[in-house]
């Protein structure tokens, strides 16, 4: 493979940290092959100044090149970012209160908090349906429990956050409401018709596209009547066929951790991201701070595409969504973001949408 290729071959990972610091193994990993982004955990996490520094050294990793600097921040049980951030209730309560005004100034101030400390993508909002009460993963994650509301306070999420410079990320795509599986550990399967599947699971997703949302993320769950073998996040039919040309979706497809069972029980993790990128995402999670997984990950990818497995055109073709999406978010004239996280973080105005949240709980 030509060198340039190899080093943007990169561009396709976000990868992740074991601590609070950039390791030398990650820094001569983002050198060699053009890191697209990192995303954060609460090990990462110690207080706002440090998230801040440690975004700017992250975003700067590769010159020329800025990171993704991204989060599981959707508020309730999945929050990377605690205290003195702003503590969000679950997005359950959302659904309760029924207002996508009040969705839209959540997702604005979450939002600000976010690019003050220097993250630049979040993974969120959920547009799972909660069908299921015997879901173990999703539960008072999801908005609602009818596919419309989650559709109108979706859309609002991802207006609030993008307004504020963030990229959202609408997940699980299909949909991983009406399972009783935690793909965490297992690959749940989703036992419905095509039909269904459209005219319910879609319909948060389709919403979520119509207003602009700039990453969807694919879930490792199989839907025997639309792939009987592959799942979600490896299946063309469902990410190219179904997201991308049936939805209409032009944006960045990402893939969930692909360390998670639901996928790496089956498949290694390299072949599993060559798998996920021939199928039709465009970037790849791997979480768990391993380097040398990361690494092989990327190799994977090599001799993929120097072998013909990976067709050359796919993979112009991600690399071209992934640099779109940059210049939509990552266009900060001074080259990092300003670190005001003082005035922002926990501020009195958040503090009061999160009570006006809280009141629906």
């Amino acid at each position: 493979m030509p060198l340039p290729r190899r080093r943007t071959i990169g561009q396709l990972l976000t990868g992740s940290l074991p601590g609070r610091t950039v390791t030398p193994e990650l820094r001569s990993l983002a050198r060699e092959f053009q890191l697209g982004g990192v995303i954060l955990f609460g090990r990462n996490v110690e207080e706002p100044a440090q998230v801040a520094e440690l975004a700017g050294e992250l975003r700067d990793l590769v010159p020329g090149e800025p990171l993704w600097v991204s989060v599981d921040q959707e508020g309730g049980r999945v929050a990377r970012l605690r205290r003195p951030f702003t503590e969000w209730p679950p997005m359950a309560v959302l659904g309760r209160s029924g207002d996508p005004a009040l969705a839209t100034r959540f997702a604005a101030a979450l939002g600000a908090e976010l690019r003050a400390v220097g993250i630049t993508l979040d993974y969120a909002p959920v547009l799972d349906i909660h069908t299921n009460p015997d879901n173990p993963v999703i539960g008072d994650r999801a908005l609602a429990e009818e596919a419309g509301l989650v559709a109108r306070l979706g859309a609002a999420i991802v207006d609030g956050l993008q307004r504020q410079g963030v990229a959202a990320c609408g997940k699980h795509f299909p949909g991983h409401g009406d399972t009783s599986v935690d793909s965490h550990v297992d690959l749940p399967v989703v036992e419905h018709a095509p039909d269904r599947i459209r005219r319910v699971e879609c319909v948060p997703f389709r919403a979520a596209i119509e207003a602009g949302v700039a990453f969807v993320m694919t879930a490792h769950l199989l839907v025997p009547s639309m792939d009987e073998v592959e799942p979600a996040t490896t299946s063309a039919r469902l990410v190219q066929g179904l997201l991308r040309e049936e939805l209409g979706f032009d944006g960045v497809i990402v893939s969930d951790d692909l360390e998670m069972k639901g996928l790496s029980a089956t498949r290694a993790v390299p072949d599993a991201a060559v798998d996920a990128i021939a199928a039709g995402c465009d970037h790849l999670l791997v979480c768990s701070g391993d380097v040398d997984r990361q690494a092989a990950v990327l190799e994977s990818l090599v001799r993929a595409v120097e072998s013909g497995r990976l067709p050359t055109a796919r993979l112009d073709d991600a690399l071209a969504r992934g640099r779109r999406a940059k210049a939509r978010f990552l266009v900060d004239p001074a080259g990092r973001v300003p670190l005001r996280w003082k005035d922002v973080v926990g501020c009195e105005q958040h503090q009061r949408v999160a009570e006006e949240m809280a009141r629906f709980v």
